[in-house]
């Protein structure tokens, strides 16, 4: 029984052949193609809207030489949402809840960030591993836990969103089998966990689409 809990996270088959890609390009049919024309259908619209609404958000905290990653930063985070909220639907397969995917999303583009600093200003990046105004005696201590904490921010990065996002479709597995098990013994109970199951799924509808914000957020504030 608790192998079934997690066989909801294992890739799907057909004739031998992983689904992964297919679920991963998928989202990018929900986006429509551009025309020549000036007016557009109101699908399109909102969309702009919340493409825009979105890329103003992510770089409010960054200065101007910073904005040329918006972008990357954008379509990462179109990717990361359309993924996660697709992964709610039954039957389907979630991307975002392999550790593997998630840190192939983030270590690269820390990285980047990283030596993108180390290259546009080697001084102030190294500055930070080491507060002003130290005692003598705490330096290297200093040193060696921000270099720790530098290093860790991609996996940081990568097992929050495989938690959140595994935590949620396991408590979602768990309650709907309680209240399938349920409904021919207590059927008011079944009621209750099925108003329980549907708050539940309300909420991880926010998760997936706060988790995708938080993980590109904190990728450009590093």
């Amino acid at each position: 029984m608790n192998l079934s809990f997690f066989d909801q996270f294992a890739s799907p088959h057909l004739l031998g052949i992983p689904l992964i890609l297919i679920s991963t390009l998928f989202p990018t049919l929900l986006l429509p193609s551009p025309t020549n024309r000036w007016l557009t259908n109101r699908l399109s619209t909102l969309q702009l809207w919340f493409i825009h609404l979105t890329t103003k958000q992510l770089m409010m905290p960054l200065n101007k030489g910073g904005h040329k990653w918006a972008l990357i930063l954008t379509s990462l985070m179109l990717l990361l949402l359309t993924i996660n909220l697709l992964g709610l639907l039954p039957y389907t397969f979630t991307p975002t809840t392999q550790l593997s995917m998630n840190m192939a999303l983030a270590f690269p583009l820390w990285l980047a960030t990283l030596l993108t600093g180390l290259r546009n200003q080697p001084t102030t990046s190294l500055g930070h591993l080491l507060p002003e105004g130290t005692p003598t005696p705490l330096i290297p201590a200093l040193i060696l836990i921000e270099t720790i904490s530098l290093l860790i921010r991609p996996l940081a990065l990568g097992v929050r969103l495989t938690a959140n996002l595994t935590a949620g479709h396991l408590l979602i597995q768990l309650i709907s089998t309680a209240t399938t098990t349920l409904l021919p013994i207590l059927p008011t109970v079944s009621a209750l966990t099925t108003l329980i199951l549907l708050l539940l799924t309300i909420l991880e509808i926010a998760v997936a689409m706060i988790q995708a914000y938080v993980f590109v957020l904190l990728l450009s504030l590093y």
